[in-house]
């Protein structure tokens, strides 16, 4: 069993949250079996005492930008900064994707093309396309030292990146959202957000989503990080006393 700490950066609406949970339920469903998601509220103060507490990081969405002069978001990035530089496997999920890349030294903006907002097909540069639920006006726009790019639309360049060492990954849309979410969350927002926004997202949602393809890569990376410790963990010394 593996141990995921959910830094979790944001709260759903009432309506969302009745229903599906918080972050943390998410993530757990769409991790499965063999990993335990344990919810610390980021956006509340909330960190952990150590980056090695748990096996490894995921960061969840927000409604927050990562610019934002928050009271949290400092503290979060210097938590990041410490697991990446410790080793600490990091999963980056929509905010949790620019807010790793902004505390290790990329760029995040809001983008001036405006939202990208409804299931999108993502472009991956080792692999077939996959499509998946964006929610975002925010993205990278410039990368950290040692981030490749994994996945690009025309909208957003970096939406996914891969770093150096194999100890972090990210990802800007959500596996985590499912046809019934996105639908719910394009109801609520069909009045904050411009009216062609909605109408593109509403008729995309009869689009098959890949989470599982996606979800499956965030599992597998996790996994590999475990047996990559375990293989290198140091041996205990043989007890003289019992040879």
């Amino acid at each position: 069993m593996m141990t995921i700490g959910i830094l979790i950066c944001g709260h759903f609406v009432d309506d969302i949250k009745a229903t599906y949970g918080t972050y943390c339920d998410l993530y757990a469903d769409m991790l499965g079996e063999g990993f335990e998601c344990v919810p610390y509220f980021v956006c509340e103060g909330e960190l952990p005492a150590s980056v090695q507490e748990q096996d490894a990081w995921l960061v969840s969405g927000s409604r927050s930008g990562a610019y934002e002069d928050l009271p949290w978001i400092k503290p979060l990035e210097a938590f990041l900064v410490e697991a990446y530089s410790a080793q600490v496997p990091v999963v980056g999920i929509c905010f949790g994707h620019q807010i790793l890349a902004q505390a290790l030294g990329g760029r995040v903006e809001k983008y001036e093309d405006g939202w990208s907002f409804g299931p999108v097909e993502y472009r991956f540069r080792d692999g077939p396309s996959q499509t998946v639920v964006a929610v975002h006006q925010d993205q990278v726009t410039a990368l950290p030292d040692g981030a490749t790019v994994i996945a690009e639309t025309d909208f957003c360049r970096y939406a996914g990146l891969a770093y150096t060492g194999g100890k972090a990954l990210s990802f800007q849309p959500h596996p985590e959202f499912s046809t019934a979410f996105i639908t719910q969350l394009t109801d609520l927002y069909a009045e904050r957000l411009p009216a062609d926004i909605i109408e593109q997202a509403r008729a995309a949602l009869d689009r098959p989503l890949d989470n599982a393809i996606m979800g499956q890569q965030i599992a597998d990376f996790l996994r590999q990080n475990l047996v990559s410790a375990a293989v290198h963990a140091p041996t205990a010394a043989p007890d003289k006393a019992a040879s």
